[in-house]
């Protein structure tokens, strides 16, 4: 079991749990996880609690290959009214933030976010873990390589587990000096990593287990799936359930998707079978 910070709650992570996707922005991947508008956000988040989803996670800042960064205030411009809209509605559901920048975390989480989902694991912004350590928030750090604009430039290498063990070993001792021992690790699906190399993270999920901390696996509906099966991201459900099935097999705590239902599905069989 695992108990890691949520500010003024508990997220404790007994079992496999779902993190449902909200993207804040139209430059979002996946045209059905962008919001509307709050009734649509309303109708998504009942679902996804419905459902099964444990956190919901906003992103204000795309980060698809090709994205536009946009500025701290314009993303939470984006972010804010639905941490509002959603904690007024939803007292006690987790709310995490995916964000790289310090600033929009320090907002989001006296907004009322718990969570802070940082796909640079604080590499974009030096600020980060005093923010996150500062607000008693949950953490979620991810495996990237190259900078802003270059984050899913490939770089060559020989053994990408190895890497990103390397990679955790130094932030678990950098986060630690910050009073952060309790954190979510993200190997990285799809950023800056060829497509053997994402099947191989989801193969070889188990040996993240020696970090001793929770994994998140987040493959939904991405590129290596769908130009592997030569298909669109709308038609890339059936592989992302393959693939998290595997995952959560492999040790994965937290898988990051967005069809809620689907993976609530694999969950609930994989108490037969895992």
């Amino acid at each position: 079991m695992f108990k890691i910070p949520a500010g003024d709650k508990n997220w404790e992570i007994n079992s496999p749990q779902i993190m449902a996707i909200m993207n804040a922005t139209l430059d979002s991947f996946y045209k059905p996880s962008r919001v509307i508008d709050m009734d649509w956000v309303a109708k998504f988040v009942e679902n996804c609690i419905n459902y099964g989803a444990s956190v919901i996670d906003i992103g204000g800042q795309s980060t698809r290959p090709g994205a536009e960064l946009i500025t701290p205030k314009e993303e939470l411009n984006n972010i804010l009214p639905l941490i509002e809209f959603i904690r007024a509605i939803y007292p006690t559901v987790l709310i995490s933030i995916d964000t790289f920048s310090s600033q929009v975390a320090k907002e989001a989480l006296s907004n009322g976010a718990n969570i802070i989902n940082d796909i640079s694991c604080g590499k974009f912004d030096s600020d980060m873990f005093k923010v996150v350590a500062d607000g008693n928030a949950g953490y979620i750090g991810m495996h990237l390589t190259g900078e802003m604009n270059s984050m899913h430039e490939v770089l060559p290498r020989t053994n990408i587990i190895n890497e990103i063990l390397q990679y955790f070993k130094a932030k678990k001792e950098a986060l630690s000096k910050c009073g952060i021992h309790n954190w979510v690790i993200d190997p990285g699906f799809g950023f800056g990593k060829t497509i053997d190399e994402n099947f191989s993270i989801v193969k070889n999920l188990y040996q993240l287990k020696e970090l001793e901390l929770p994994i998140l696996l987040g493959v939904s509906r991405k590129s290596s799936i769908y130009k592997t099966l030569n298909i669109t991201a709308s038609e890339a459900l059936n592989g992302t359930t393959v693939l998290n099935t595997i995952g959560i097999q492999n040790g994965a705590s937290i898988i990051r998707v967005h069809d809620v239902l689907e993976a609530k599905q694999i969950i609930d069989l994989g108490k037969y079978i895992f």
